[in-house]
Formats: structure tokens, C-alpha cells, sequence
């Protein structure tokens, strides 16, 4: 039998669930506040994996994610631990936003310290009682407010574990992308946790393909772990990895008319958008400055002049992306269900 584990006061026997509050700074009603927190420890050695959402207090989608997986009939036979903390920013949850009371990102605040600001306290509180204790991980984001991510799975490159973690996610995309500072990413690296981040869709809004995707590419990273048994006929598919993104940025400020949708391949000089003032005079081109796929864009009209308008990444084989692309959307879209979903899908 394993050995127990123990997150904040609380002591899980193997074979056991549990769900633990962690104590956080309080608000300034007198009202008390925990990070909650779902452990299922399973029976047989094996990883110790973290699931997150809600670092960025108005990214929802992971929310949702952790509570189809947490309730995955395969978890009978679980080898490992799974520690699931659906809502890391319960401030910023709270109050629909992005950022804790003290205005600053949480995913730029690590490692964080016991004395510091709310934002530091949170942070070191979520690194020392779960982070620490794991040995993979798994960050669940979605694009900033009025802003839509192709799903898509960041992980550092040169790195064998988090390449086979991104690509066992399976979905259509990987970009290579480079820790930022003072990210949990970065600390979990340092750390020797091996960490992917799957990002889709936008803040303060359910996107049920997103959902699906990162339901099922969390279950499928399990199994490729051996967290879970392996399906009969394997995970099929592959992501495309991109080399390198870039942002386009807008050329002047008013009212945006976009012409490309997320995930539609273009060239450069290509014309993404137009931008003009209200009544139509002095309209300006916005181009594609490179050949790639839109993995990211902005859902706003009203733009400012050097507003980041679409997120452009590159492929060796685009031709290939775009047919992964219409796969993935087939195979996500609840309206092509061969058989009846177990819930009915969000709309």
C-alpha cells in the first residue's frame, strides 16, 4: 500500500478522495477564503500530476475541464495521484477578473513569499502545498478578455518529457514557447516538473469544443503517464508543432472589420482585417506578415492603434495543419456525435 499524502491539514489514505481547503488571505467583508482543492489517490504507485485552472481569475474553461475529469469512470483504477485545483485565483474569480485585489497577475508573481503582497502569498501557498509535491503538471488557460486561443499546448522545447506530454495532449497545435518570468511554468521547471500549458478559447466564456479538447487531452496525458489504463486501439492523431508565432499588430485606431477566422491559413501580405474610423474614411490594411495559421485573435471592433489584433504562428506544413484543424473541429463538435454524450454539451 502507498504511503499517504498530506496537503494542508489534511491526510489522504492511498485509495482515497479527499477534498481540501487551503487557507488563503481573507477579504475585507470578514467573510474567510480557501483554494479548494481535489485529491484522488490512488492505490498503486505511479505520477504525481496537478491539474489548474483560474490562475488568471477570469479564465473559466479549465474549471469545467477539472470537473468532467475529476468525474471520468476511469479514475477506478488510477495509479498515481491526481491533485485538481479548479480555481487557483479565487479572488480574481470572484470578481470576474483577470488580476487579484492588489491589480498584479498571479502568473507573473512566482515564487511568491509568505510576507509579500497577495499576489506572492497566493503564489508561494500554491507552489509549497501542491506544486511541490508532484511530478508533472498540467496549467489550464484560456485567451485574455475578448481575445480567442486556437486550442493549443505550450510546453519549452529541448525538453523530451513536456514534448511527449504536449504531443500525447494531442491537440491540433504545440508552439515552442520560451518560460516567462516569474511563471508558474518557470518555477515548475526549476523545480524538475515537467509542465505543459493548454490554452483555448476566452475569458469569462464556456467554449464547448475547448472543453472537450482539454477534458480529453488531460485523460489522454494520464494514460500516456500510466496514470490510467491505456485504451485498446491507442490515442490516435498528432500536433503540429509550431516554430515560431508572432503578433499583427493594428495600424491605427477605430473600428475593426476582421475577414479571417481563428484557424484559417494565410500568406503574407495576406489581408486580415480593416480598420477605419466610423464613418469609413481612411481605412487601413491589416496583412499577415508572415505565412502561418491564426491560433489567436482579437473578438473586440473597437481597437487602439498598436493593439495585438491577431496571433499568427508558423509551420513547416501548413497544408497539413489546416487538414488537422478541420479533423479536430469534426471529431470536438458535439453536432457530429456518433453516439448520444454522456452530459448534454454546453451551447
Amino acid at each position: 500500500m502507498r504511503d499517504p499524502i498530506t496537503i494542508g491539514a489534511v491526510t489522504i489514505k492511498a485509495g482515497q478522495r479527499a477534498y481540501v481547503d487551503l487557507d488563503m488571505p481573507g477579504l475585507y467583508t470578514h467573510s474567510g477564503t480557501t483554494m479548494p482543492v481535489h485529491v484522488v489517490h490512488g492505490k498503486k504507485e505511479g505520477p504525481v500530476l496537478f491539474l489548474s485552472a483560474a490562475l488568471h481569475g477570469d479564465e473559466i474553461n479549465g474549471v469545467e475541464i477539472i470537473r468532467r475529469v475529476i468525474n471520468h469512470r476511469a479514475f477506478q483504477r488510477l495509479a498515481g495521484t491526481l491533485i485538481a485545483v479548479p480555481v487557483v485565483n479565487v479572488y480574481g474569480f470572484l470578481y470576474k477578473s483577470r488580476y487579484l485585489p492588489d491589480r498584479r497577475d498571479l502568473n507573473r508573481s512566482f515564487p511568491g513569499s509568505q510576507q509579500g503582497s497577495m499576489a506572492a502569498r497566493t503564489a508561494h501557498l500554491f507552489l509549497t502545498e501542491i506544486v511541490s509535491k508532484c511530478t508533472h503538471g498540467i496549467d489550464l488557460h484560456t485567451g485574455a478578455i475578448h481575445r480567442d486561443n486556437l486550442p493549443q499546448v505550450r510546453a519549452s522545447p529541448g525538453n523530451p518529457e513536456t514534448e511527449n506530454m504536449a504531443q500525447a495532449f494531442r491537440a491540433p497545435i504545440v508552439l515552442n514557447s520560451a518560460v516567462v518570468e516569474g511563471s508558474l511554468r518557470q518555477e515548475a521547471e526549476k523545480m524538475g516538473i515537467a509542465m505543459i500549458v493548454y490554452e483555448a478559447g476566452e475569458a469569462l466564456r464556456f467554449d464547448e469544443v475547448a472543453i472537450r479538447a482539454g477534458a480529453r487531452g488531460v485523460i489522454a496525458v494520464m494514460r500516456h503517464l500510466g496514470m490510467l489504463p491505456r485504451t485498446r486501439h491507442g490515442e490516435p492523431g498528432h500536433s503540429l508543432v509550431g516554430r515560431s508565432s508572432t503578433w499583427i499588430r493594428a495600424p491605427k485606431s477605430g473600428i475593426m472589420r476582421s475577414v479571417k477566422p481563428l484557424g484559417a491559413r494565410v500568406n503574407r501580405g495576406e489581408l486580415l482585417a480593416i480598420v477605419s474610423d466610423p464613418f469609413g474614411e481612411g481605412e487601413a490594411r491589416v496583412e499577415a506578415g508572415t505565412d502561418g495559421i491564426i491560433i489567436g485573435r482579437t473578438n473586440l471592433p473597437l481597437v487602439n492603434e498598436g493593439e495585438a489584433l491577431f496571433h499568427i504562428a508558423r509551420f513547416k506544413d501548413a497544408d497539413a495543419l489546416a487538414d488537422t484543424l478541420e479533423d479536430f473541429q469534426y471529431e470536438m463538435d458535439p453536432t457530429t456525435d456518433d453516439k448520444p454524450p454522456e452530459e448534454p454539451p454546453i451551447v
